[in-house]
């Protein structure tokens, strides 16, 4: 996650454009353990859940059955958990940007 990395190469770009966010960021738990690992931290992605910034919004139990059509899908591809989740949240949630 850019945005929080002062690392990240992107940080700046990222930084100005999460100023501009003004409702929570929907997400999935798979999405926040690779941001976690990335950042090697989850103390801030908590922190982010609790200040209401992310909300997940997502259950992966109900939405098991599209998930596997979308693996079998884009298996070419090679996609992650969160990938599937990613493009799955877009489906069920159309007015939302996909930020990766």
């Amino acid at each position: 996650m850019a945005a929080v990395n002062r690392q990240d190469r992107h940080h700046a770009w990222a930084a100005k454009l999460a100023d501009q966010i003004t409702d929570p960021l929907l997400t999935c738990e798979a999405v926040m353990a690779e941001t976690a690992y990335h950042l090697g931290s989850t103390e801030i992605l908590l922190r982010m859940v609790r200040q209401q910034l992310v909300k997940l919004e997502f259950d992966m139990g109900s939405e098991l059955a599209r998930l596997e059509e979308l693996a079998g899908r884009y298996k070419d591809r090679r996609p992650d958990l969160a990938d599937l989740c990613l493009i799955r949240m877009s489906e069920t949630h159309p007015r939302h940007s996909v930020l990766g």
